[in-house]
């Protein structure tokens, strides 16, 4: 297929170059995706259907067979030899039961091993006499051991996460799914079933995958490329509202309070405010004649666009329009039959303009956030209500800086910009966004998604367990609320795939102090997993730590050794001086670099096959309050997919008993 789309001569189809141009990027697409993947099969599976899909159920009507894979492959005939796993024949490979078969006589299960065909499984579906069980196939995918990026879990995919992925377009998902869960994966897979299933809509419109970091986004970059879909983009919330360069940082205290939702009523208040009702009336001189507008009129003209439900910039355009207009009406009162072009060069004469410039001026909306931040009467006028005088003295810089680009802007005052700039001029909105670690974002952030998607749909994934900002949301109502998504079906997924029985079941020692009602994972793990908790006495802490690193690479897999940030540097040094080389979070995992330095706060949503955890009372230390720190420990307790080693010198905390 891929040399037959190279073999292709557009020279003789293209009207110009300018459709020579689009048609020659779209091929190179179609050949990018074409690519062979080493140690990735064509297929994975097969469905023998007894009666073709489609056809009447007829008495003695024969049946088809299916091979399923990563995408459609067809051979020189152009007739299929592998059917996409998106297709809707493809469905009861994920779907179909000993209760409900779906017309499918044998499902069966290919295994590989470094991309050669090793074992398959059968499972005769339509047979009364064979009993279900569970596949030996799927167990030993899910303990594969994990190196390198973030792999798709297309062969794997359970009945309860197949229905997220194929949930339609127009409605937006939110999926509660603890540590396991396979939350991630499956936000990922129901992206490239919305580009097969859409793709012509999602190509006008877009498609963005929002992560917690850099490093997560690096870890998962290769999935939907495996899965044949390259044009989605990937960033971070900060990624989106870098308008102004975020290297200041805020306190907790004023975090919490600049990332209030109420801080949009103050930005609304403090744009409108720069609009002033016009004090003198208009003159426009038109050849010999004048024309006069009163000021009273010009007032009713300012206070309609006002009340109307428009962006500033857009009212502030129509303002000089409903001006011009204005005076047309008055030429055409005195017998003139002016056009269009007439009313247009009204709008653009100087005395118009100048009526505009008084009444509402244009706004720049990193400074109007500038000097909400800097001018405590500016903010005490506007907040009036809505911020309390400690609040408002607790986001107020304690040094105002003299301009925009001197000024040290937070991570939160980012956001403000951001969501002034949408006051100023409405923010473009994409066909589909999917949000991941969606707990850890303040109201504010999940505004600044949301108006991402304002005329599109959502896949939300996260953990409220694993909320580890001091402005984690409480529940998904509040942050859907806030998205603009409160229609959106919450979904819970409890079975757990990756994290081992004995670690699962340690790490939920802590859900009822950091989230209380919220069910455990049920772990599907056959293998209980290596699980031990060590003390190291004698002040021999981070010897203990190095030789539980060395005794994890014994195995196969990759190793992540994830400790407080503030013990990265020293663990850092001891690892160098072992001889034991390690990567930072997010960098590929090679069989010859399986070790990865691990801070707490960069842990979320990767996996290794082996964590070594150094310290939990530290990892809890580090956080502003003990929830917090509580919370990113269970999210650093639950990163493992085989084992997990706790070396500890401090008491553990009490939560784990």
């Amino acid at each position: 297929m891929r040399e037959d789309a190279q073999a292709l001569d557009i020279r003789d189809v293209t009207a110009n170059w300018v459709n020579a141009a689009v048609l020659e990027r779209q091929l190179d697409e179609r050949i990018k995706s074409l690519a062979d993947l080493a140690h990735t099969p064509l297929f994975f599976g097969r469905l023998d259907y007894l009666h073709a899909p489609g056809a009447e159920l007829a008495e003695g009507a024969g049946g088809e067979r299916f091979y399923i894979g990563r995408r459609h492959v067809h051979d020189a005939d152009g007739d299929p030899m592998v059917i996409d796993w998106r297709a809707p024949v493809s469905q009861p490979f994920y779907r179909a039961s000993k209760k409900a078969p779906m017309d499918v006589g044998l499902r069966r299960r290919f295994g590989y091993t470094g991309g050669d065909l090793t074992a398959y499984e059968d499972e005769h579906l339509s047979d009364p006499r064979e009993t279900e069980r569970t596949s030996k196939l799927l167990q030993q995918e899910i303990e594969r051991p994990r190196v390198g990026p973030m792999r798709d879990i297309v062969a794997t995919i359970q009945p309860e996460q197949d229905e997220i992925v194929r949930s339609g377009l127009t409605g937006s998902v939110c999926v509660q799914g603890g540590p396991g869960t396979g939350k991630t994966a499956v936000g990922l897979h129901r992206v490239a079933y919305l580009l097969y299933a859409h793709r012509e809509r999602l190509a006008r419109t877009g498609t963005l995958i929002i992560g917690p970091n850099a490093s997560f986004l690096r870890y998962i970059e290769q999935v939907l490329p495996a899965l044949g879909e390259l044009d989605v983009r990937q960033a971070t919330v900060a990624d989106l509202v870098a308008q102004v360069p975020a290297d200041g940082v805020d306190g907790a205290p004023a975090a919490l309070v600049k990332g209030d939702a109420r801080m949009a009523e103050v930005l609304r208040r403090a744009l409108r405010a720069q609009v002033t009702p016009p004090a003198e009336p208009l003159v426009v001189v038109r050849g010999s004649r004048r024309w006069r507008v009163p000021a009273y009129e010009l007032e009713e003209i300012v206070s309609e666009l006002q009340n109307r439900d428009m962006r500033y910039g857009a009212a502030r355009e129509a303002l000089a329009q409903r001006i011009a207009h204005a005076v047309l009406v008055r030429m055409e009162q005195a017998g003139e039959a002016p056009d269009d072009r007439v009313q247009d060069a009204v709008a653009r004469s100087a005395p118009v303009k100048a009526v505009v410039k008084a009444v509402w001026p244009a706004v720049d909306p990193a400074r109007l956030v500038l000097r909400l931040l800097s001018d405590a009467d500016f903010l005490a006028e506007h907040a009036k209500g809505v911020l309390t005088p400690d609040e408002q003295r607790t986001i107020l810089w304690a040094k105002p800086p003299r301009s925009v680009k001197s000024a040290k802007w937070s991570a939160a005052d980012a956001v403000l910009v951001d969501e002034a700039s949408d006051l100023v001029t409405r923010t473009h909105s994409l066909g589909h966004v999917v949000l991941d670690e969606a707990q850890d974002l303040s109201p504010m952030q999940y505004r600044a998604v949301g108006r991402r998607c304002s005329t599109g749909s959502m896949t939300v994934l996260g953990d409220l367990a694993q909320g580890t900002t001091p402005w984690a949301t409480r529940g998904w109502d509040e942050a859907l609320r806030h998205l603009g998504k409160e229609d959106a079906v919450v979904e819970e997924l409890t079975a757990g795939f990756r994290v081992p029985r004995d670690v699962i079941a340690y790490a939920s020692r802590l859900l009822p102090s950091i989230a209380p009602g919220l069910a455990p994972v049920a772990s599907v793990r056959e293998s209980p997993g290596a699980f031990a908790v060590r003390r190291a006495d004698g002040g021999g802490l981070t010897a203990a730590v190095v030789a539980a690193c060395g005794e994890s690479l014994l195995r196969e897999g990759s190793t992540g050794l994830i400790a407080a940030d503030a013990r990265v540097p020293a663990l850092a040094a001891a690892l160098d001086e072992a001889g034991l080389p390690y990567l930072g979070p997010g960098e590929e995992t090679t069989q010859e670099a399986r070790l990865t330095l691990v801070p707490a706060s960069l842990a979320k949503g990767l996996e290794y096959d082996y964590v070594v955890l150094d310290e939990p009372s530290a990892v809890v230390a580090g956080e502003p309050d003990e929830r917090t720190g509580l919370r990113r420990l269970y999210v650093a307790l639950t990163r493992a997919v085989s084992g997990l080693a706790v070396v500890h010198a401090d008491p553990l905390p009490r939560e784990l008993g």
